[in-house]
């Protein structure tokens, strides 16, 4: 099992950034997928879930509309479309699959400063 996170960055305060998680070693469209992260000195926070087929999504409270998970099965790819960020979303952010046990990738940075 394989996750590979891409699309952070520096963006500034209002910005947007969408980031992807590639899949592979598994049966991508058989699992849930869900989106972290982790900030400077805090616990790993969950961010949002994504049904297999794509058709149920949840949001931490704090993420409802403002972040959109989505995911493309023929891709293997699981997106996070983040838009109005602010500066206490600078974290690590992270994808998860939850096979026989937890799989995590390597994390994308997220930085949000002016």
């Amino acid at each position: 099992v394989q996750l590979v996170e891409s699309g952070g960055g520096l963006v500034q305060p209002g910005g947007s950034l969408r980031l992807s998680c590639l899949a592979s070693g598994f049966t991508f469209s058989s699992y849930v997928m869900r989106w972290y992260r982790q900030a400077p000195g805090k616990e790993r926070e969950w961010l949002a879930y994504i049904s297999n087929a794509g058709v149920n999504t949840k949001y931490a409270d704090s993420m409802k509309g403002r972040f959109t998970i989505s995911r493309d099965n023929a891709l293997n790819t699981v997106y996070l479309q983040m838009n109005s960020l602010k500066p206490e979303d600078t974290a690590v952010y992270y994808c998860n699959a939850l096979i026989d046990r937890n799989y995590w990738g390597q994390g994308t940075q997220v930085t949000v400063s002016s």
